[in-house]
């Protein structure tokens, strides 16, 4: 089974997820592929998505309480209102994807958990190359080539024709599963392997 697992590296919910969904495909011998993409500057004009900002102060409120339920449910750290976001996560994102084509699944997917954790736990810039470049396993000069823009762009343009909306979005066979909340769907679904 493949599962296509498409993240923004600046998602709180992508943060929540992450390391659930890695378990959870090991678990299941499912093969992840790694689709960081462009959520707000392509995917959102094209969905009726909208940036945190311009959402009604009730949606804000409500997102910031959820944000607390899961991770205390989840057990993991977060700071709800970090100090560097909103943050731009293209660079982030072309980070994952250089390190993903040239060390494998395994170590994008550590590269990935370290810079959502350095959003949200740690509170620094994931804009700034000073921080990407501190991370284990860094390939800055790599992200930068016009294999991982194509890559990237080609991800986005994936998520839009797929239908995907909102990250995280996991993909498998062609059927979306929007967010860290459907997990156990997802993990029901690689159960069913390929029989459906």
């Amino acid at each position: 089974m493949e599962l296509d697992y498409y993240l923004v590296p600046q998602s709180p919910w992508t943060y929540l997820g992450h390391r659930r969904l890695h378990g959870i495909a090991l678990q299941h011998g499912a093969k992840i592929r790694l689709k960081p993409f462009d959520l707000g500057g392509r995917v959102f004009p094209v969905s009726g998505g909208l940036p945190l900002s311009k959402r009604a102060p009730q949606r804000q409120a409500y997102r910031l309480l959820e944000l607390d339920r899961y991770a205390k449910w989840l057990g993991l750290p977060i700071n709800q209102q970090p100090r560097f976001f909103p943050v731009a996560g293209d660079d982030a994102a072309r980070l994952i994807i250089a390190v993903d084509q040239q060390d494998g699944v395994d170590a994008g997917m550590r590269i990935a958990d370290f810079i959502l954790r350095a959003v949200w736990v740690n509170e620094l810039s994931i804009a700034d190359d000073k921080v990407l470049a501190e991370l284990p396993e860094w390939r800055l000069d790599d992200s930068r080539s016009q294999a991982v823009q194509e890559a990237y762009e080609r991800y986005t343009q994936e998520a839009i024709d797929a239908g995907v909306f909102g990250a995280p979005s996991y993909v498998i066979k062609g059927e979306i599963f929007w967010g860290q909340d459907r997990l156990d769907f997802v993990e029901r679904r690689l159960a069913e392997g390929s029989a459906r």
